[in-house]
């Protein structure tokens, strides 16, 4: 009898650890999040079936790290089984642990450098070196991941990076120069991220006889000088061959040196009305907005002050477009209005609008740093700052533009974070140039919900404390309900028992 117990206990653990050993390389999961964010998307899916040489992924991850380590390196590893899965054994993959010099020597050379983490043994606090990178390698080539975050979504480097190396060919898209336009240096974050997919190169209307076709697209970035009526019907005439354009126009600019405010005249916003928009050139505020720091001097001393300016209006309302499926928020800087004035003969679609509470302030303005903004101050909804014109705009070719009445979002610094910024171009440049596999990769992450703008007034305070009080006191109600009835079912139980024929 015991020695059939011991076969029965030594079978069961030999079928667990089996199981876990197939479990490691043949698995699946559900995936209950919003945004499916561990479930590969429909594009790395394309990429991964559509590769045509094998691709080898080195990954470096220390070893007898904290949780969070453990779980980003599990976490990548499955991610890895999925990719080796779905390319039919083109994706290989290994894990190395760099306990050596040499091998530490090789991750270095490859471009993973050690980050310094803190470890807790023994009630004691100490920093430690960790590799936490990977290398993807294919026909000669090679592409660096120098640091997979731990918590932060990874199948978008891992997927562009693999796509730089599968893409031979890529077309052209071209940045306008020649009037005052950012240089390629101050739109980096989107020409990095445009350059998986496409040769980014700049483009000067006055040294060309016309614009090549070439170019699947060309984005014109907060030019702040007059553009020459020949420059803009070479526009025209890249219009009337296909062709597709980004705008990102500033109709107004703001100095905050001097607290003031003015309107500014390219003569791009007189040809955009010719095509059926209006950028206006009046101020958007908004009261969900971003900060500036202010100095004040209190006593002997001098500090900076973060305040909300309603001049830098934060876009979250995005009506669904391939272009902004998946952002979260946009900050824009001294954005204008920008509406649709033309016939049935194009088409207008918005994809980027202001709060329920925001409004316009027309040129010249002076910038109140003290102003005791009011709701009365934001009488107007849902304003747009950008949107989508297609048509015939130009002949008889069909053609599309994207407008923005900012033309510093994509522009990296002065006080403009990346992220959505940097996404809300390059999927833009996406979408016109009919390769819209990664936009949905660009912008697949952890989703932030901030507290919508309408329970911040004063008005909805009672809203906002009834609330309050579900959230916290309606889990404890539940419990006190459950347990009340448990207590009643035992009583009930107890009485039955009790009874003089229970048996």
């Amino acid at each position: 009898m015991k020695s059939k117990t011991l076969v029965s206990i030594l079978l069961i653990t030999a079928i667990i650890v089996v199981a876990n050993l197939i479990s490691q390389q043949l698995f699946f999961r559900l995936d209950l999040t919003e945004n499916n964010q561990y479930t590969l998307s429909q594009a790395t899916k394309d990429i991964l079936r559509n590769l045509e040489e094998p691709v080898t992924v080195k990954a470096y991850f220390s070893e007898n790290m904290p949780p969070n380590i453990e779980k980003a390196r599990r976490d990548f590893q499955e991610m890895l089984v999925e990719y080796a899965n779905l390319s039919k054994g083109y994706v290989d993959y290994q894990f190395i642990n760099p306990d050596t010099d040499e091998e530490k020597q090789e991750a270095a050379q490859a471009g993973i450098q050690p980050v310094m983490i803190t470890m807790r043994e023994k009630d004691q606090a100490q920093q430690q070196q960790a590799f936490l990178g990977a290398v993807i390698q294919m026909g000669g080539q090679q592409e660096t991941i120098p640091f997979i975050q731990p918590g932060a979504p990874i199948e978008y480097e891992l997927s562009t990076s693999i796509k730089k190396l599968a893409v031979r060919d890529k077309p052209s898209v071209g940045l306008a120069q020649g009037h005052g336009e950012p240089p390629m240096s101050e739109l980096a974050q989107v020409v990095q991220s445009l350059s998986v997919l496409y040769s980014v190169e700049n483009v000067d209307l006055a040294n060309e006889p016309s614009i090549p076709d070439r170019f699947r697209a060309i984005a014109i970035v907060a030019p702040s000088d007059t553009i020459p009526p020949d420059h803009l019907a070479k526009l025209d005439d890249y219009l009337s061959r296909g062709g597709q354009l980004f705008i990102a126009l500033n109709a107004v600019e703001g100095d905050l040196q001097n607290a003031q405010g003015r309107a500014l005249h390219t003569g791009l916003e007189d040809w955009l009305r010719e095509k059926g928009v209006e950028v206006s050139q009046s101020f958007i505020i908004d009261a969900q907005c971003g900060s500036i720091q202010v100095r004040q001097q209190q006593g002997m001393f001098t500090f900076n002050t973060a305040m909300q300016f309603p001049y830098l209006p934060i876009i979250s309302n995005f009506p669904e477009h391939p272009i902004t499926r998946g952002l979260e928020q946009v900050i824009l800087s001294f954005a204008s209005p920008v509406r649709f004035v033309g016939d049935s003969t194009a088409r207008f679609t918005p994809i980027a609008q202001t709060s329920v509470k925001s409004g316009i302030n027309n040129p010249p303005v002076f910038f109140d740093i003290n102003k005791q903004w009011s709701d009365a101050d934001f009488p107007m909804s849902n304003l747009t700052a950008g949107g989508v014109l297609e048509g015939n705009l130009v002949g008889n070719a069909y053609s599309r533009v994207v407008i923005f009445g900012d033309g510093d979002f994509p522009i990296a610094g002065q006080g403009r974070p990346g992220g959505d910024n940097v996404s809300l171009m390059a999927n833009s440049i996406d979408w016109l140039s009919d390769d819209t596999g990664l936009i949905e990769l660009r912008t697949k992450g952890v989703a932030s919900r901030p507290i919508e703008q309408e329970y911040l007034s004063d008005e909805a305070s009672g809203k906002r404390a009834f609330l309050k009080y579900i959230n916290f006191g309606l889990p404890i109600l539940l419990v006190l309900i459950y347990g009340f009835i448990r207590l009643q079912q035992e009583k009930a139980r107890r009485l039955k028992r009790m009874q003089e024929r229970y048996t």
